[in-house]
């Protein structure tokens, strides 16, 4: 029943969609803040594209209908569908920035790597929300770059020092099993280094878009048999990578995948053979009963404002980390506004404010997301702001946490971040900031 419910959802949130064209407001008149949404409610990355932009839309909404705005200034936003691919991305952004955006949250490392150099010219946030460069942390060379939550590197860190709590990895097999897009690529180099440091075969397998053919792929998972597989898929590949794991007996309890292959669209369509699939997460699972989601049904659904196709459908994974992304925007425009003032901010003035966030215990509490986000600081050295999760396993139902908090291991991570990043700004030709002198 569960699985009918989401999959009937989904293509009913698709179907509106098609409908009704793209969600928007009216563009930012005098007085309001604009917001871009650059989606994906359509194609191969629907099912998993579809939840996060609702999360994403209705807590702007929210923000409008509960609060009246941003310390009474409205937001405006419009949505624009880019199908997950890079070129229509940029598109999006180029259309949409002359209506003077504070920020963008593309959903794609492959548009946030296109979009890198343009932002820091037109002076717009780049926040990239638990995916991106994950050597973007580094503030003094990515100023206008901000992975908040934790990057692929962070992920990847996490999900090695899980399955190193299980034994000694030394002579043992990982295989990462991946999108084969940069989004895919970017926890290669941690992983070729946690191999070096624990004596662990490390195995590639990349995927070809869109992920649907994955037979040849399992193959080499059933021949070679790695002691655990890591998961970096997206949209029907997640699913699919699964279904083959069941086709070729792999267990499902010795397979992880990144936040973003482990959500409700991810393990529904192989029902109950899902059972033990694991995944880190993003801070957060699939809560569904905090005071922020009370009062999206409150102020948005029970007045037919909500934008997921059924309400039953806030709190799914993507949806809390569309809504969460969208959360971490505004408090970004909120800091901005107290330094610059309670009015209409610039793009240059959130860029501060995103660099000096700080949502302690005490603030998530007041935002009504406690348990889902931990205590998050961001400067100019770090743009990352935080950098832990948990294990979260299916059961056939629903989401379960199965292990304590992990945090990244920043003095492995770092000099890593930094040598990229330097090297990054020697292509770029950029000169670093100097962080001391920040504030």
């Amino acid at each position: 029943m569960h699985a009918s419910i989401k999959m009937k959802a989904a293509a009913a949130a698709l179907a509106v969609a098609g409908a009704l064209g793209a969600v928007h407001e009216a563009a930012a008149q005098a007085g309001e803040i604009f917001v871009p949404v650059l989606v994906y409610r359509t194609g191969a990355y629907a099912p998993n594209g579809v939840p996060w932009a609702d999360g994403f839309v209705d807590y702007l909404k929210l923000v409008n209908e509960r609060d009246g705005g941003v310390n009474g200034i409205k937001l405006a936003f419009e949505e624009c569908e880019t199908g997950y691919a890079t070129d229509r991305g940029v598109e999006c952004y180029e259309r949409l920035k002359s209506k003077k955006p504070v920020a963008v949250n593309p959903l794609s490392t492959g548009i946030t790597f296109a979009l890198t150099e343009k932002v820091a010219a037109d002076k717009i946030v780049l926040m990239t929300t638990g995916y991106g460069r994950s050597e973007s942390a580094d503030g003094s060379v990515f100023a206008w770059n901000f992975p908040l939550l934790g990057t692929y590197w962070s992920a990847a860190d996490m999900l090695v020092q899980h399955v190193a709590k299980k034994g000694s990895l030394k002579g043992k097999k990982i295989a990462l099993v991946y999108h084969d897009s940069p989004y895919g690529k970017e926890p290669i180099k941690v992983l070729e280094e946690h191999a070096k440091k624990h004596g662990f075969n490390f195995i590639k397998l990349p995927v070809t878009h869109p992920g649907v053919e994955q037979k040849a792929t399992w193959l080499q998972i059933r021949q070679q048999r790695p002691d655990y597989v890591f998961l970096w898929g997206w949209g029907v590949m997640n699913s699919t990578s699964i279904k083959e794991a069941i086709a070729v007996s792999y267990p499902r309890l010795q397979m992880f995948g990144v936040w973003w292959s482990s959500a409700e669209p991810d393990v529904i369509p192989a029902e109950a053979a899902a059972k033990g699939y694991n995944g880190i997460t993003l801070g957060h699972s699939n809560e569904r009963s905090a005071p922020v989601h009370r009062d999206m049904l409150k102020h948005l659904y029970d007045k037919g404002k909500g934008t997921a196709s059924k309400k039953e459908l806030v709190g799914d994974v993507l949806y809390n980390r569309g809504m969460l992304s969208a959360l971490l925007l505004v408090e970004s425009i909120k800091s901005a506004q107290g330094k610059y003032g309670k009015r209409v901010v610039t793009g240059e003035e959130v860029r501060w404010g995103a660099e000096n966030l700080n949502l302690d215990a005490g603030r998530i509490k007041a935002l009504g997301v406690e348990g889902m986000m931990q205590p998050l600081k961001t400067s100019c050295r770090d743009h990352e702001g935080v950098r832990k999760g948990r294990v979260h396993t299916w059961d056939g139902t629903t989401w379960s946490y199965t292990s304590d908090w992990y945090e990244a291991d920043s003095k492995f991570l770092r000099p890593l971040i930094e040598a990229q990043a330097k090297a990054y700004a020697a292509e770029k030709k950029i000169t670093p900031r100097d962080c001391s002198k920040e504030k």
